[in-house]
């Protein structure tokens, strides 16, 4: 993928993701300092919003607290389910690009009504219901998508978040932002290997699998709008751990930074088992074949995602796919209108 080539520069869905390398080479990391130290004093934190402006932002953050052990509660939920949850003693971040997401909204009206000033809004756009309904908003810098699949927002979101986890944990200045950038490009155009494309095109079902920090899932929801297949997120070992009963030799599983000690397991159940195509994202070798990526480490998520929309739009290409307007999928979900 390249926008030097006139076949993926006229689509707005490619040049948002290559916009993706200036945005995350400028981005500010303090300006969630101040917020942190307010979430910090709070101790609990809630990243709700729907779809990708909740699926890799909040769940990257809530696995890099857990894995450094973070004195901050992390966790995140759709707004609809955390309506049910009491959350007087907790921030909560309401993300929504449009700042019109009704579920998200409402919740940040909700919010207001009983009192809790830690509610913070995160959106592409200013002046809106939800910057309103919220003490606090912030803009990303990233500006209003075209394409109605969201990739440049849904990196911005991760970094602001991530921004937050490093403010408490202490670890800000171990963040390159201009070393990550380079990266990123990388992975958003590496050649990809035409068999495995090829494969992708002909899968009944096209699966992630991976951790649990939105990276694979995310890279479901994205096949579903970029490329129109059927795709489906299995988290962890739940590959090896059923669905084979029902997968197809067909079908193409796709494993986002395999663990090395659950790889012969995922060979001998999928490859030997059902006899279908194994592809790994990776930034080391693995057995499977491997879209081999840069390695950023602690940072690797966001090269993971960069590679899995590179793949995506090949297969979207040789599928001959109008990549910016799927036919039902809408750019804002479910948006409030008063």
């Amino acid at each position: 993928m390249n926008l030097t080539d006139a076949k993926y520069a006229k689509h707005a869905l490619v040049q948002e993701m290559m916009d993706t390398v200036g945005v995350v080479k400028g981005f500010d990391r303090n300006q969630t300092k101040d917020v942190a130290a307010q979430i910090a004093s709070v101790g609990r934190l809630l990243m709700t919003g729907e779809g990708s402006s909740r699926i890799f932002p909040a769940k990257n953050a809530c696995r890099k607290a857990l894995t450094w052990g973070l004195d901050v509660s992390m966790c995140t939920e759709g707004s609809r389910q955390s309506f049910q949850y009491d959350l007087a003693k907790f921030a909560v971040f309401c993300a929504s690009n449009s700042g019109r997401t009704k579920e998200v909204v409402l919740l940040a009206q909700k919010l207001a009504e009983m009192g809790n000033a830690n509610r913070f809004g995160l959106s592409a756009n200013p002046g809106t219901m939800l910057e309103k309904a919220c003490s606090e908003t912030f803009v990303l810098t990233c500006g209003w998508e075209q394409a109605v699949a969201a990739t440049k927002s849904v990196i911005e979101q991760a970094l602001f978040y991530e921004t937050i986890v490093r403010h408490i944990a202490g670890s800000i200045g171990q963040l390159d932002c201009a070393a990550l950038s380079p990266k990123i490009e990388t992975a958003l155009t590496l050649p990809i290997d035409a068999a495995i494309v090829d494969a992708a095109t002909k899968a009944p079902t096209i699966y992630f699998a991976g951790y649990n920090d939105g990276v694979a899932e995310e890279l479901t929801l994205k096949t579903n709008e970029i490329t129109r297949k059927k795709s489906d997120y299995l988290e962890g070992t739940y590959a090896i751990h059923g669905i084979e009963e029902v997968m197809d030799p067909r079908d193409v599983v796709f494993v986002v930074d395999p663990i090395e000690a659950e790889e012969e397991k995922f060979e001998e159940v999928l490859v030997k088992g059902v006899g279908l195509k194994v592809v790994a994202i990776a930034a080391r070798k693995t057995r499977f074949e491997t879209i081999r990526v840069p390695d950023a480490g602690a940072m690797n998520p966001y090269v993971f995602l960069s590679a899995g929309w590179n793949l995506l739009v090949e297969i979207g290409m040789a599928l001959n796919i109008n990549l910016d307007k799927p036919e039902r999928a809408r750019k804002v979900g479910n948006e409030l209108i008063v």
